[in-house]
């Protein structure tokens, strides 16, 4: 079975919206996009490079449109993005001419993809798409990305409300300028018990 990954750039309110330019995603009149231009160094750049391994991707459709607009004509900064498989969940697209891209429309043909062999599943963005993978358990990790800013509106990681779950930090990185990268597994169910006992 492979895992889902979910990778999320975060403020510290637990806004994902936009994060990496002002034009990216406006709905809901958002102004601050390109909220983490500010915050890059060669620490987070490190590590960022790691989490862009080669390794298929879930997207959500909006965040796919982000993409193929931009990422093919960018391979100097992610080499591998042309060439790994893009799943994207949609119930509007059945197409693209980015190479390598397949589109899902079911919660179900997550869990057939998840179910089959290859290498483990990043979700980048797509914040609509992580909602429903957080609510039916579907998320074995989270990387987060936390900025030291709070935004006070857009759209956010834990949105819906995920099911109640435990997580175990297995790595972490503090940047020079603040930023917070995370990686959590998951640990089974919550525990509960009292303090100082």
């Amino acid at each position: 079975m492979r895992k889902i990954i979910v990778i999320s750039m975060i403020s510290l309110d637990g806004v994902m919206q936009a994060p990496g330019a002002p034009e990216e995603d406006t709905s809901g009149g958002f102004k601050f996009g390109g909220w983490t231009a500010h915050y890059g160094d060669e620490v987070s750049g490190k590590t960022m490079q790691r989490l862009m391994k080669p390794s298929d991707l879930l997207l959500g459709r909006k965040t796919f449109e982000i993409w193929e607009n931009y990422w093919p004509q960018h391979t100097e900064y992610w080499p591998s993005i042309n060439d790994v498989t893009k799943n994207v969940m949609s119930t509007t697209r059945k197409n693209s001419d980015w190479k390598n891209s397949v589109f899902l429309n079911s919660l179900e043909d997550i869990q057939k993809l998840k179910n089959g062999s290859g290498s483990d599943i990043q979700v980048w963005g797509s914040s609509k798409l992580i909602q429903p993978l957080l609510k039916n358990n579907l998320v074995d990790e989270l990387w987060l990305i936390i900025y030291p800013v709070t935004l006070g509106e857009g759209k956010k990681l834990f949105q819906d409300g995920p099911v109640p779950a435990a997580f175990t930090l297995v790595e972490n990185v503090v940047t020079p300028s603040g930023i917070i990268m995370a990686n959590y597994k998951r640990a089974g169910e919550v525990k509960t018990g009292r303090v100082g006992e």
